[in-house]
This record gives C-alpha cells, structure tokens and sequence, in this order.
C-alpha cells in the first residue's frame, strides 16, 4: 500500500517512482502510475516481444501506438482495425465484460476519425461439458449481439473454439474495422498550446475502479471480489457518440481526440499530453458525475464507459458543444493544454495532483525468462494412434466435435446487415466482405487460429493462423 492504496507496483517500481518524482506521490499521483504501469497499459512485459512484429509497409500509415492501424487502400480512403482481448472482465461478468469490450474498441476505430463498419469475435471456451463454459459462451455471445446490435454495427466474423485449456481463462477477442477520408485521420495528441479538453458522453462513476490492474492480474478462485472493476455499457449512448463525433470531426476544429477506456481519465490525459510533448491542466469539478462524494483518486481511475476527450481549438468550442447539445449528449470544458509538460489536476479550488508525463509514459520494462514448457517434450513423445480399418467411428466422433458443427445460434444473434455493406454474410464463406460505398472497392475481414496447434508449436501454430487468415 502506498499513500492509502492498494497497488499492484512492484517495490522497486515504487522506490523508482519516489526517486523519479523526489518524494512519495499523493493518493491521486500513485494510483495513476499504477494504472499507466500496468501491463495492460504499458506492455511492459510484452512489448520487447511485441517489437519483433514486422509493421511497416508503403500502406501502412498508421501503426502499433496508437488507438488503431490505419492502411491507405487509394483514393484518398483508409480502413482502421483493431483487435484486443477482453478476457478477464468476461470470466467474472460475460454479458457486461463482451459487451463493454466490444464499446471500447469500437471507441479506439472512432478516435481515428474512422466510421466503425464491421465487429468481429474470435472466442475460446472450455468444454462445453462444463456448466460454467456453457453460462460463459451464452452470456459472451448474447452480450456481443446485444452491443453491437444496439449501435447499429455489423457483426460479420469471427470464431468459436471449445477446449479444456480454457476453462479457468476464456478468450473474448473483439475486433473493429471503420472506414474513412485520408486527410481526415486523427490522433490521440494534444500538441496545440491552449487548446480546450472537452469531456463528452456517460457521466463518471464509481464503475471499472482498477480495472486494467484487475486486467494485468492472473486470474485466481478470488477473482470474483473484482466484479466492481467490471464496467457496465450504454449502446444506446454509443450510437450517439458516433454520429457525434463524426459531425463534430468535420468542423476542422477537433485537432485531437481520445476515448476514456482502460485508466480512464488517467491515460486520456498521459497519452494527449505524452504523445503531444505538452502539459495539461483539469478541473475535477467540472467532470459531471453520476455518484456524490466521488474523491480525484476515484475520479482520475474511473473507467465508466462511453466517454470520449476532444482536444478543440479555442475557436471552436461553442461550434463543438452546439453539436452534442443538438445529440443531447452531456458535455463539459475540463481543461486546457499547456506547455508544463505535467498533468495538474485540482478539485475545489486545491491541487489534486501534479505528475510529469514522462513519468506515466515511463514503466520499466520487464524482461522475462523464456523456457519451453516440459510438457511440449513430454506431448512430443506420444505416438499417433494407427489408423483404423474402418472410419465409421472416427468419423462421427469428428462430426460430434462442437468445434466443426454450425455456428449459426452464435451469428444468428448477430444484425450482419445493418449498414447494408455486408456482400458476403456469416456462413456464406471463410471470409466476409463488405463494400466501400461510393467506390468499386470492397475488403475482405477475417480471424482464424488454431488453438491447439499454437499450443503445441507456438512459432508454426502463429504462421499457420495468419496463412490461414490470409488463405479466407
């Protein structure tokens, strides 16, 4: 515990913070850095692996460090896509863990200035034997078709696969395409002294308190006193922050743009200020709030969802704000960019908190042991049964597999049409696709692994699964 909070920093990490800042961050500071130091946050551990991915390329515009990739596909016109886990939320809460997995990186598409297009989800259960697999993939699934129906965006691939490995941990991958203009990419910077930070969307609340730490942890028989850091979603809220922000994005006075997701307004404004090599100054008092008695610590750690920042040239302000006023989305001016380099936070009239940027932009990196598993040899060593005469047998036990029957209860409870771009349908076919409308141009979406491949042969089980997501 450090300054009244439980964090999940290690004890070096906490005497490099203190020789960093000269002192024993506040309450507010190290539960900041905790969050900004997570390996949900930071990669810390993941990141020197990360690095070995091959990234660039003439169509590559944007690549790994910000919200989303962004490939140019000619005439003026790029698709976004990302792709992230929400897994420990969904093993505590499936509905509200699917569902708030599919609000974030639906958000992370939006921040690029990108119209969302398409969903997909590739899910890992375990033996659907298992009671609890079951509750698991009912709940998963419903809670993905709920959202993404809700907003109006096409659920068009994915995957399900059953296996005992992932019966303690389930994998919920959600994955976003958007579409959109070149010269109408954003970033999540503020670079522009002066501009103002406008808060737009849900109010804040005490829901997601240490979500992304509870993200980073190992999942264990306890992990069900977590259930608070579960966030809960409003697609109905989502559909308008889309249309919101794109009218909002056309006015050329948004010079900057952020979601509060994992870390809430921790990382919002870390990656504004760290990414535009600038300061910035809050006012907690004028983020509206949806419990009283909420302290800054609460506040700044909050990951209460549908919440978007606007970096807006002083200019425009009152342009922008019309435009959620005539959503009737809340609003709120929160602050300003400076050029201190630090995140100055006050509530009643008292500082809340001061931090440099670097320092939340500064998690020390973990480099851990690799050694391969005793149990690859051990597998190695086990010798394939012959082949027997007849295949009858074989045969039906194949086909009684859940892993190759019919997926249509799982994309059945998916709206693939809405937005009428979807050509080929869930299926239909290994792939999707859908139209860039106002062109002659069309792109082709798809997930695929090969779970127990990858685990046996990590290195072949990675290139099987991206030859084979080439292959759709």
């Amino acid at each position: 515990m450090v300054s009244g909070v439980h964090v999940d920093l290690k004890p070096d990490e906490i005497e490099k913070v203190k020789k960093m800042l000269g002192r024993t961050p506040n309450m507010v500071e190290v539960g900041m850095i905790d969050i900004m130091w997570s390996e949900h946050c930071s990669y810390k551990s993941s990141r020197p692996i990360l690095k070995m991915l091959p990234t660039e390329a003439p169509h590559v515009l944007i690549g790994p460090g910000e919200d989303a990739g962004v490939i140019d596909i000619g005439d003026g016109l790029v698709v976004t896509f990302k792709i992230e886990s929400h897994n420990h939320p969904s093993a505590i809460v499936p509905y509200d863990g699917a569902a708030t997995g599919i609000g974030g990186i639906v958000r992370d598409i939006l921040c690029m200035g990108a119209r969302p297009i398409a969903l997909l989800d590739p899910l890992r259960f375990g033996s659907l034997t298992s009671g609890h697999s079951r509750w698991l993939f009912e709940y998963v699934v419903k809670g993905i078709g709920d959202y993404g129906n809700c907003i109006g965006v096409p659920t068009v691939g994915g995957e399900v696969e059953f296996d005992e490995s992932f019966e303690a941990n389930c994998l919920v991958n959600v994955a976003c395409v958007g579409v959109g203009k070149k010269e109408e990419i954003k970033r999540s910077i503020a670079n522009q002294v002066g501009d103002k930070l406008i808060l737009m969307g849900g109010s804040t609340g005490r829901d997601g308190l240490g979500g992304v730490t509870f993200a980073s942890r190992v999942l264990t028989d306890k992990s069900e006193e977590d259930r608070p850091a579960v966030q809960i979603g409003d697609p109905f809220t989502k559909k308008l922050i889309i249309e919101a922000t794109l009218e909002a994005l056309k006015t050329g006075y948004v010079h900057g743009l952020k979601d509060l997701g994992g870390g809430g307004f921790t990382c919002v404004c870390s990656e504004l200020a760290g990414g535009g090599g600038t300061g910035v100054d809050v006012d907690l008092d004028k983020i509206f709030l949806r419990e009283p008695g909420m302290i800054p610590y609460e506040i700044m750690v909050s990951e209460s969802q549908e919440r978007m920042m606007f970096v807006v040239d002083p200019n425009g302000v009152e342009i922008i704000t019309d435009i959620f006023k005539k959503f009737e989305i809340p609003h709120a001016v929160v602050g300003t960019v400076t050029d201190t380099g630090n995140i100055h936070m006050q509530k009643d009239g008292k500082e809340a908190g001061v931090l440099p940027a670097s320092i939340l932009d500064d998690a020390p990196v973990i480099h851990r042991i690799k050694r391969k598993p005793e149990h690859i040899d051990r597998l190695k060593k086990i010798e394939a049964p012959s082949m027997p005469r007849d295949l009858t047998e074989s045969i039906y036990q194949l086909l009684g597999s859940p892993n190759i029957a019919d997926m249509g209860w799982v994309y059945h409870q998916y709206d693939h049409e809405v937005g009428v771009r979807t050509v080929i349908k869930p299926g239909h076919a290994d792939a999707a696709v859908l139209r860039i409308f106002n062109t002659n141009k069309a792109i082709a979406v798809a997930t695929d692994c090969n779970a127990r491949h990858t685990y046996l042969d990590p290195y072949h089980g990675g290139a099987g699964a991206t030859a084979e997501a080439c292959r759709n």
